[in-house]
C-alpha cells in the first residue's frame, strides 16, 4: 500500500485560472503530488471570487475555491515583475509539471511559453489549456466552457426539450471539470513517457475539442452524413420505455430499457398493469413504438400515483435499468456516494467535498486539505526553493511576493 499518494515527492506548478487546468492539478494532488499554485499578490487567483457574481448560490463558504484549490499551496507572485519571473524559473528548474491555461500572448509577455521554460528542464512536463486549440485565427480568442465547451460543440444546441426549445444553457463548471480529466490523462501519458526516455514534452488539450468529443456519436454521424429527426418533445417520444416521467410527488424518474422484449412483463408488473402485458396495442416492441404517443399518455398517469420514493422500491432489484433524475438536495444523503467515496469529508473537518472520479488500487489517496489563502506558503515555498530570509524580504519590498 503507497500510504503517501503514488504523486508523493511529484512536484507540480498550478500556474492557471478558471477551471478545467487548476482542476487537472487538483487530481494530481489527490494522488499526493506537491501543487504550488501560483497566483498573483492581493487578491490572488481571479477564480476566488466565482460565488460572489450574481446569480451565483449565497454562502459564507467559498466553496468553488474549495473544491479546486484543496491540498494546494499558494505562492503569491507577480509575473510582470522581472523578480517574480526569476523566481519561476527557479521552480520551474526543478518541477516535474507546468500548468497553465494563459492565453499564448500573455504567455509570451510573462516568459511562461513551452519554448521559454522547456530549456530550464529538460524533464519538465509542460501542460497547456486553451479555448479553441493553439493554431488557427481562434488560438487567442479567450473561453468558457459555456461558450467553447457547450455552445460551440452542438451540445447546446442538441440538449434541449425539442427543437421549438430555446437552447439549453449550462450549468458552473460542467464541461470545465470533464476537460481536467482530459488534461490529466495528457499530463500522466507524458510523465510515463518520461520513465520510458528520461525526456519531459508538452502536452495540450482544449475546451473545444473536449466538447466535441463529448458529442461525439452524433457527431461522427453528422460526419459520415447520417440523416437526422427533428428532436421530439417528452410526450411525443419514440419509445415510451425510454423515457422519462414525474412522479406524485414532482420528483421525476427516467426509464432505460434497451432490452424491452425481455422486460416488458416485468415492468409491468411493477407498475401495477399487468393488464397491459399482453395487450394487444402493445404486445410486440413494434406495437408500442408505434403506439409509443398513446403508451406515454398511460406511463404518465401511472407513475403519477406514487412518489419517488415508492416507485425507487418498486423498481429496484427488478433488473429494470432506470434512474432518478437527482436534484442537489439529494446529494448529502446519498448513502452510494458517502460508501464509494464520492463525497469525502475535509482533514479535521466533517464538511464534504467531491473526490476526483479515479482510484487506483493499492494507492491511498490524500485526505482534502482546507485551500489555502493569498500567498500562505510564499514563504515556505521560497525557502525550498533556497532563498533565505534576506531574499525573501528583499523579494516583498520590490512587490514581486505577496
Amino acid at each position: 500500500m503507497d500510504e503517501n499518494g503514488i504523486f508523493s515527492g511529484l512536484k507540480v506548478l498550478d500556474c492557471a485560472s478558471f477551471i478545467a487546468a487548476p482542476a487537472a492539478a487538483t487530481v494530481l494532488s489527490d494522488f499526493g503530488a506537491d501543487v504550488i499554485k501560483i497566483e498573483p499578490p492581493g487578491a490572488g487567483d481571479p477564480y476566488r471570487n466565482l460565488p460572489n457574481l450574481p446569480g451565483y448560490p449565497i454562502s459564507d463558504h467559498n466553496y468553488a475555491w474549495m473544491l479546486e484549490a484543496r491540498n494546494k499551496r499558494s505562492l503569491a507572485l507577480d509575473l510582470a515583475k522581472p523578480e517574480g519571473k526569476e523566481v519561476l524559473r527557479k521552480l520551474v528548474a526543478e518541477a516535474d509539471v507546468f500548468i497553465t491555461n494563459f492565453p499564448p500572448p500573455v504567455r509570451a509577455r510573462l516568459g511562461v511559453a513551452y519554448a521559454d521554460l522547456a530549456p530550464l528542464n529538460e524533464r519538465l512536463i509542460y501542460a497547456s489549456f486553451t479555448g479553441y486549440g493553439e493554431r488557427g485565427e481562434e488560438a487567442n480568442k479567450p473561453g468558457f466552457d459555456s461558450n467553447a465547451w457547450w455552445a460551440r460543440s452542438g451540445m447546446m444546441d442538441l440538449v434541449r426539450a425539442d427543437e421549438d426549445s430555446t437552447p439549453a444553457r449550462s450549468v458552473a463548471g460542467m464541461g470545465d471539470h470533464p476537460c481536467a480529466m482530459s488534461l490529466f490523462g495528457a499530463i500522466v501519458t507524458a510523465l510515463y513517457k518520461r520513465e520510458r526516455t528520461g525526456k519531459g514534452s508538452e502536452v495540450k488539450s482544449n475546451l473545444m475539442a473536449n466538447g466535441l468529443w463529448s458529442t461525439s456519436v452524433l457527431a461522427q454521424a453528422k460526419l459520415v452524413g447520417a440523416e437526422f429527426q427533428p428532436r421530439r418533445p417528452r410526450e411525443r417520444a419514440l419509445n415510451a420505455v425510454a423515457n422519462h416521467y414525474r412522479c406524485r410527488d414532482g420528483r421525476w424518474l427516467i426509464l432505460s430499457l434497451l432490452n424491452e422484449e425481455k422486460q416488458w412483463p416485468t415492468l409491468t408488473k411493477c407498475l401495477g398493469r399487468e393488464d397491459l402485458t399482453d395487450d394487444p396495442r402493445f404486445a410486440t416492441k413494434a406495437d408500442r413504438h408505434a403506439r409509443s404517443i398513446e403508451l406515454i399518455g398511460i406511463f404518465d398517469e401511472i407513475f403519477a400515483t406514487r412518489d419517488l420514493a415508492e416507485w425507487r422500491k418498486a423498481l429496484d432489484g427488478t433488473g429494470l435499468v432506470f434512474g432518478v433524475v437527482g436534484i442537489l438536495d439529494d446529494i448529502t444523503t446519498d448513502k452510494q456516494l458517502i460508501e464509494n467515496e464520492v463525497l469525502v469529508p475535509f482533514e479535521s473537518d466533517t464538511t464534504l467535498t467531491i473526490n476526483s472520479p479515479i482510484w487506483i488500487e493499492g494507492s491511498t489517496k490524500t485526505r482534502p486539505r482546507k485551500p489555502p489563502g493569498v500567498g500562505e506558503h510564499s514563504d515556505e515555498v521560497l525557502r525550498s526553493a533556497g532563498y533565505d530570509d534576506a531574499a525573501i524580504k528583499a523579494l516583498r519590498a520590490s512587490g514581486a511576493v505577496g
